[in-house]
Order: C-alpha cells, then sequence, then structure tokens
C-alpha cells in the first residue's frame, strides 16, 4: 500500500498550495454535515471526521467556526452530494465526489472537465467496485511495531500499518476511524501527519509519461471545479 500513501501525500501537498480553495472547499463540507445533525462533533461523528481532516490542513478556526454558526442560524442553503465515475487515458478510474446546490451545472461542468481533457464519464457503479472505503491516519514518533501493539491492546483491529519516511500510516475500517485516533491521543498524540476517509484502488496503473500528463490536466481542471470536493483515481503517480 506504500504508493497509496504516497498519492494521498502529493494530493495533500497540492492542495495545501491552493489555501483559498481548499478553505472554501472545507467550509461548505463542515456546514452540510453540521446542518445534517448536530453542531456539535461529539454527537455528529461526520462532523467530527470533517473536523479532524481540516486540522491535517491547518484550516483556519475562524472558517471552521463560521461554517457552524451558519448551520446553527438555519439558512436555507442546501446541498446534494453527488458521486461521479470516469475513466481517463488507458483506462484510468476516476472518482469525483461532490457538494452542489445546482445538480445539473454540476454534471454538465464534471462530464467537460474529463471529455475535453481525454476522458469520458461512465455510469454509477462503473468504477468504485474497484476502490475501497478506508480510514487512513498517519502519525510521527512512532515504528509501526509500537503502532501495532498500542492498537492491538486497544483491540483495534487494522488492515494494514505502514512505516514510511518517519510516518506510521495506519488503514482501517471506516468505522475504525475515530477508535485509532482516540487509541493514539490516549497514548499521548496531538497531531496527525494525515486523517482521511478515502477510497483507494484496490490496483494502481501506471501510465506513460504522456498518458500521465495528459491524466493530471484531466484531474486538475476536475479539482478546479467550485462544486468538486474529492478526487480519487488509481493512476501510481510517478
Amino acid at each position: 500500500m506504500g504508493r497509496k500513501w504516497n498519492n494521498i501525500k502529493e494530493k495533500k501537498a497540492s492542495k495545501d498550495a491552493n489555501t483559498s480553495r481548499i478553505y472554501a472547499k472545507f467550509g461548505r463540507e463542515i456546514y452540510v454535515a453540521a446542518k445534517q445533525g448536530e453542531p456539535d462533533p461529539e454527537s455528529n461523528q461526520a462532523l467530527k471526521v470533517v473536523l479532524e481532516r481540516a486540522k491535517t490542513y491547518n484550516v483556519p478556526r475562524a472558517i471552521i467556526d463560521r461554517a457552524v454558526e451558519k448551520a446553527k442560524g438555519g439558512s436555507e442553503e442546501n446541498y446534494d452530494e453527488l458521486r461521479y465515475e470516469g475513466f481517463g487515458p488507458n483506462g484510468s478510474m476516476v472518482i469525483v465526489d461532490t457538494l452542489t446546490n445546482n445538480v445539473n451545472r454540476t454534471a454538465s461542468d464534471v462530464r467537460a472537465a474529463f471529455g475535453k481533457n481525454g476522458g469520458n464519464m461512465g455510469v454509477s457503479g462503473s468504477v468504485a467496485y474497484m476502490f475501497d472505503h478506508t480510514a487512513v491516519i498517519g502519525v510521527e514518533g512512532k515504528s509501526a511495531d509500537e503502532a501495532l501493539e498500542l492498537l492491538m491492546e486497544a483491540d483495534i483491529d487494522v488492515r494494514d500499518i505502514l512505516e514510511e519516511e518517519g510516518t506510521v500510516i495506519v488503514y482501517a475500517e471506516p468505522d475504525q476511524f475515530h477508535l485509532v485516533q482516540e487509541a493514539f491521543k490516549a497514548d499521548g498524540v496531538t497531531d496527525f501527519t494525515v486523517a482521511e476517509l478515502t477510497m483507494l484502488p484496490q490496483n494502481e496503473l501506471p501510465l506513460s509519461e504522456e498518458d500521465q500528463a495528459q491524466f493530471e490536466k484531466m484531474v486538475d481542471a476536475i479539482e478546479d471545479l467550485e462544486d468538486v470536493q474529492q478526487v480519487y483515481h488509481n493512476v501510481d503517480l510517478v
């Protein structure tokens, strides 16, 4: 799974370079999560996940508070959560998660971003079956053996634990996301290098230099869309 962590890290680094865009996306996601349940993360697991993710991206507290207060204030602004699936060069697979207040606009924009950059939209289910919904938690200052022992003592089963570049990466079932974090916090961990609920490909696809350039152009065009929250893919970026 090592390359999968690298892809997550590369995506995070790319987004960190576009702070205004990522902050806006998190503001929308926090608002939706807070509005769908209680605005308290201790009683709203969806909101808690989003806030944990936001922390790893250094989203300012002011943006978080503004989104939560907007939800508390009974804003009538509503968003639909929609997933699109499609293909890029050489059969590469892409999943696009969106939050939108205009379904027709979003569908048209996503389709155009695929089509104008060498890809095409697929039907629902055409791609997602090749990905696994996974919790990914990263910590520093521990070895893989130490992390495994800690999680075993907490009676938490995980899919895999890897140690790369001084970071221990834990891959777990989505419903173990908070349990893994709480186990580390109980052991003194205060910061996580990654805290994601993501879609990881079961197999990664290498592309030629030309196809990879085309693929990255397509993904950039999709991620630039206002309504797009997350983009997942199965390409082994090098």
